[in-house]
């Protein structure tokens, strides 16, 4: 396997929530932008043009009755749809296509999975995907198809050990429901605590049930944790299971909404940190499927899926790409936050399979 490749179509980047909504689909195209006027497409990474989704695809993590809602609430988002987690003011609003936009989305999801599986790549990114909350019968927190559990369930049905990593600010809680009763889907994530942030959950106890106990493994992450803070729970954590459970392929969701910068969110990582951890992740040697996620700050989402992509595919990365100046706790605070890391990666170990 060689390359990476980086899922784009510019409808990708073409549908609006809703006027005042905080995630913008269009700042893919500032990444895609970005990676363009840099060259990254002329020095051996691919462009991968994304399909539709099956219906049987949605399928394998949706019910066919919240499907045929999500139709419906396409074809008519001005109705009410909120007993499926379609509310007009809130998180996830219908909009119109809004269906067929997530079918694209989660097509190109399937389209990365499909290039690295069939050894054409090493790495694929689907900066538009990454829709990790949503769950079998509602939409939640943006999210209509969740991709990721697509992904890794297809993988799963392959007869695929799948280690699912998540580094998005928000704990992956609908990729962690689909796959709570089973080991073919490790799931791993590592966001701000859910005492002080959507959606209230991803707790050490929160480990799995029947055939799954110890599958579901949960970081929570005190507010204001800095790279420092972030890399050493990273680093606790994240390799030893991978090294345990010894998974075929790798999934990853990158949501940038850990960034100092991001408005809705409480933690203090920059770029730095997450330059490191997807040098952890290239490190690995798996087939690799890399989605996007959260991010709210436009600048820190460009920048930073930038320096991801330039990472996965073996490019030098610009230092003018990197925040100048990041946060760093320091005394007090500094040995309180590493103790809580530590805490939580100690809980997070003990339980794990």
């Amino acid at each position: 396997m060689s390359g990476a490749g980086f899922v784009w179509d510019p409808r990708l980047a073409g549908h609006v929530y809703r006027d005042d909504h905080p995630l913008r689909p269009i700042r893919y195209a500032h990444v895609h932008e970005t990676l363009t006027a840099l060259g990254a497409f002329e020095r051996g990474a691919a462009r991968l043009v994304p399909r539709d989704a099956t219906r049987a695809e949605v399928e394998r993590v949706h019910a066919p009755d919240y499907v045929d809602a999500v139709v419906r609430a396409s074809a008519r988002p001005d109705d009410d749809h909120a007993r499926w987690g379609l509310l007009h003011q809130g998180d996830t609003p219908p909009f119109a296509g809004m269906h067929e936009a997530s079918l694209l989305t989660t097509g190109g999801s399937l389209v990365a999975m499909e290039e690295v599986l069939a050894g054409r790549l090493r790495v694929a990114f689907n900066g538009a995907g990454g829709l990790h909350h949503a769950m079998r019968r509602s939409a939640s927190g943006f999210c209509i198809y969740n991709d990721p559990a697509i992904v890794c369930g297809l993988l799963a049905d392959r007869g695929m050990r799948v280690a699912y990593v998540d580094i998005d600010a928000h704990h992956g809680d609908g990729v962690q429901a689909a796959f709570y009763d089973t080991d073919r889907v490790l799931t791993v994530s590592l966001h701000e605590s859910g005492r002080t942030l959507f959606p209230g959950t991803g707790f050490a106890e929160e480990r799995g049930t029947g055939a799954g106990a110890g599958y579901s493994i949960n970081v929570p992450l005190p507010m204001q944790t800095d790279d420092e803070g972030y890399v050493r729970g990273f680093d606790a954590v994240v390799p030893e299971l991978l090294a345990r459970y010894r998974p075929d392929v790798l999934v990853t969701q990158h949501g940038i909404d850990p960034h100092f910068d991001d408005p809705l969110t409480h933690l203090m990582l920059s770029t730095r940190a997450r330059e490191h951890v997807v040098r952890r992740f290239a490190s690995v040697g798996l087939p690799w499927v890399a989605v996007g996620g959260g991010g709210y700050s436009l600048d820190a989402v460009r920048r930073s899926w930038s320096i991801e992509f330039l990472v996965m595919a073996g490019l030098p990365v610009p230092e003018d790409l990197h925040d100048a100046d990041p946060p760093r706790l320091e005394g007090l605070r500094r040995e309180a936050l590493d103790r809580a890391i530590d805490r939580a990666a100690s809980e997070a170990l003990a339980a794990a399979f």
